[in-house]
């Protein structure tokens, strides 16, 4: 659901909750709308983040990029205890020797591991009610990812979908394909307007379907999305993110907005699901308590799937500065 503030700015900021991305003063203000030269201007930046292998235990992609294969490859990386299954020929005798029970030497082996970042760009994300709007952010921490797997010499590619449209990018090297992936996520942000058409979102199945295509197997993907829009999941969609998590790492950004977990205690606000509008009415304590349920069913879908697919879920606060954030999930960089 996204929320905007209505006839009761005054209230809200009295509340430190800011201004609606449709009341804000400045149509090029970078809060609300992102620029191609801002997203391009994040590269150093995203020096500070890392999808390089040997990541730190605190990232959400330890253990990712690379495979681990017991017994041959080309790096040793640990040894462990022998698990049922192991293959007898990785076990090292001399340390089973001295330690009295069965080791085995563990590996690793660099394989090419292309990027596909999915960023949403609907209705549902034209909204922050502090520092950012949810599509801003949403835009800053995908350029973040292609600058940095573009630096790495990895390929990246991407799918940027609206509420009407779906660009799909392939992965590819070099700066030619980072041009891509940039251009795509700065157009879609632009066409972003608080006077737009209303439309019915684009579902986020028909998305997941387009990333099973184009990562059948062995693709870090990066869905970016506040999983707010009129699709509630089903059925359906946790068995779209299973296939791909099966075959690939699969990383959830969650973009939230602080009002999804406050709102205020008085005065109307306007909610909508990208398709309908509908004023809620803040002083109704059943109305304050369904809203705030709403919101917190969809992050509690989000946990479930995580637990379920074993997927990894990064959380994005729309009132933050969106690099630090995913460098705190991420770990930096090792130096």
């Amino acid at each position: 659901m996204r929320f905007s503030m209505g006839k009761h700015r005054a209230a809200l900021s009295r509340m430190g909750l800011g201004a609606a991305a449709s009341e804000k003063t400045s149509a090029t203000d970078p809060r609300i709308h992102v620029s191609l030269s801002h997203l391009r201007g994040l590269a150093p930046a995203a020096r500070a983040v890392s999808f390089l292998p040997r990541q730190p235990a605190t990232s959400v992609l330890q253990g990712r990029h690379r495979s681990r294969i017991r017994g041959r490859g080309l790096d040793f990386e640990e040894l462990r205890d022998y698990l049922p299954g192991d293959d007898v020929r990785a076990i090292d005798w001399k340390v089973t020797a001295r330690a009295g029970k069965p080791y085995v030497r563990v590996y690793t082996e660099e394989r090419d591991r292309p990027t596909l970042i999915v960023v949403d760009q609907r209705m549902s994300m034209f909204f922050g009610s502090v520092r950012n709007t949810k599509a801003v952010t949403a835009a800053e921490c995908a350029a973040i990812a292609a600058h940095r797997v573009t630096a790495q010499g990895d390929r990246v590619g991407g799918i940027v979908f609206s509420d009407q449209d779906m660009v799909e990018l392939r992965p590819g090297r070099g700066q030619a394909a980072l041009t891509r992936m940039l251009t795509a996520v700065a157009t879609a942000n632009a066409r972003l307007s608080a006077t737009a058409p209303t439309v019915t979102p684009m579902a986020l199945n028909d998305v997941l379907k387009s990333v099973r295509k184009l990562a059948i197997r062995d693709h870090l993907v990066i869905l970016i999305s506040d999983f707010d829009a009129a699709d509630a999941a089903d059925a359906a969609t946790e068995r779209h993110l299973g296939t791909i998590a099966q075959h690939n790492d699969l990383v959830l950004a969650v973009v939230r907005d602080p009002t999804s977990a406050q709102l205020p205690e008085a005065g109307t606000i306007t909610g909508t699901d990208g398709a309908k509008q509908a004023e809620l009415n803040m002083s109704d304590a059943q109305m304050r308590s369904d809203v705030l349920a709403l919101s917190a069913d969809r992050l509690a879908q989000v946990r479930t799937w995580q637990n379920r697919i074993g997927l990894s879920v990064l959380s994005l606060s729309t009132a933050e500065e969106t690099l630090p954030q995913v460098v705190q999930a991420l770990g930096g960089v090792r130096r």
